[in-house]
Formats: structure tokens, C-alpha cells, sequence
């Protein structure tokens, strides 16, 4: 059996280094084929919080309002209230210290690009990425102008939506504890870390930690 694993993971990965060259028939097995530009482009959609892969498009709240309407008001409300259990998509400014926060794209979310992200990669619930880039972007502005975070004719755009401040950005900014990630003296520790255990947060809500 060992014998039979070392043979097929040595196949594997000559087969994954095969496919580095041009033609399937430069390959070992002669299999599989180079992707084209235009299908690592279907792929490639992620959208960094700085805004960097935001594709080209634009779109105001004004506009986005009917498309919100008609893409997302079903499960969201018309006005982002939400709908039965559905997410609600507005209000909750400060609720997120308390027992029942409400985290809402304007109170918890911390950027407009990756809100973008989110709606283009998988939304409307059951059609994901069937929205246009325009049409993405006239959502998205909808719900930032229904946060109280632009007005409703602020043209949100690719060359804007890594710039706009979100009300609960500066909540993400919170020390990670793992020794793996912590520095001694600059320089990060790798093994035998010997790093003191600090609680910084507990999750009270569903009362798996004691309160003291």
C-alpha cells in the first residue's frame, strides 16, 4: 500500500508540473491544456478591500434603488429591513457592543469593495453573478446611501470604492494573539513560543464562556 501511494502522488505531481507547458502533447500524459486569459478572467473576480480588481463600471443610489427593488427587495426589503429571517441590510449603528447586535452592511461591514465582492460573487440568492458590473455598483451605492454613508447621487465607481470609509472599518483593526503571528524582538516566532495567554474576547451571546 505504501509502495502504491509513493507511485500515484509521484504521477500527480509529474502531471501537475506537465501543465506548465504550451501544448497537452509536450505533457507526460497528454493531458489537460493551458487556461486562456478569458477563462482565469471568469475566475479571477475577487475585489480587494483597497479597491484593486474592482471592475470598470459605475452606478448611483438613485439608479440602484429600482435595481434593488427588483434584484433584492424580495429577501431584504425595499428599504434593506429585511424580509421574515432574511439579513436586514440597514440600520445597527451601534448595536455591536451590546447582546443583540445588529450587523447590517452600514453598521458592521468594513468596506464598500467587499461588499461588492460579496454581491457580484453570490448574489441574488439562487442567480449569483447574474448582475452586471453597472448594476452591482447601483446596489451597492443604494446601500451606502441608505446607511447615511454617501448621498444619492455619488457616482460609486472602480476608481472610488477602495476609498470609501465605512463607519465600522476601524473595528477590524484587533491583535491577533496566535504565537505563530507574534513578534519577539522582530522577528516571528516559529516553535517552542513561549507567548502569554491574553483573553480578548468571549462569546457571551451564546454563553459557551463563563462571564469571569
Amino acid at each position: 500500500m505504501y509502495v502504491w501511494v509513493k507511485i500515484v502522488s509521484a504521477l500527480m505531481l509529474t502531471s501537475l508540473i506537465s501543465t506548465f507547458s504550451s501544448d497537452a502533447s509536450d505533457r507526460a500524459f497528454n493531458l489537460g491544456s493551458i487556461a486562456t486569459s478569458q477563462q482565469v478572467k471568469g475566475w479571477d473576480i475577487d475585489v480587494r478591500p483597497d479597491g484593486v480588481g474592482a471592475p470598470i463600471g459605475s452606478g448611483t443610489a438613485f439608479d440602484g434603488e429600482e435595481v434593488f427593488a427588483e434584484q433584492c427587495a424580495s429577501c431584504h426589503g425595499d428599504f434593506g429591513e429585511g424580509v421574515d429571517r432574511w439579513p436586514e441590510l440597514v440600520g445597527g449603528d451601534g448595536t455591536l457592543n451590546t447582546h443583540d447586535p445588529l450587523k447590517t452592511t452600514g453598521s458592521y461591514w468594513p468596506y464598500a469593495s467587499t461588499i461588492f465582492d460579496y454581491i457580484y460573487r453570490a448574489m441574488p440568492f439562487g442567480a449569483s453573478q447574474s448582475l452586471s458590473y453597472d448594476e452591482t455598483y447601483q446596489i451597492v451605492a443604494y446601500l451606502l446611501y441608505m446607511n447615511d454613508i454617501i448621498d444619492d447621487d455619488f457616482v460609486l465607481s472602480d476608481q472610488n470604492i477602495g476609498l470609501i470609509k465605512m463607519p465600522n472599518q476601524d473595528g477590524f483593526l484587533l491583535p491577533d494573539p496566535r504565537p505563530d503571528v507574534s513578534n519577539i524582538n522582530g522577528n516571528p516566532c516559529m516553535e517552542n513560543c513561549n507567548v502569554p495567554v491574553k483573553i480578548i474576547g468571549k462569546a457571551k451571546d451564546i454563553d459557551v464562556t463563563p462571564e469571569d
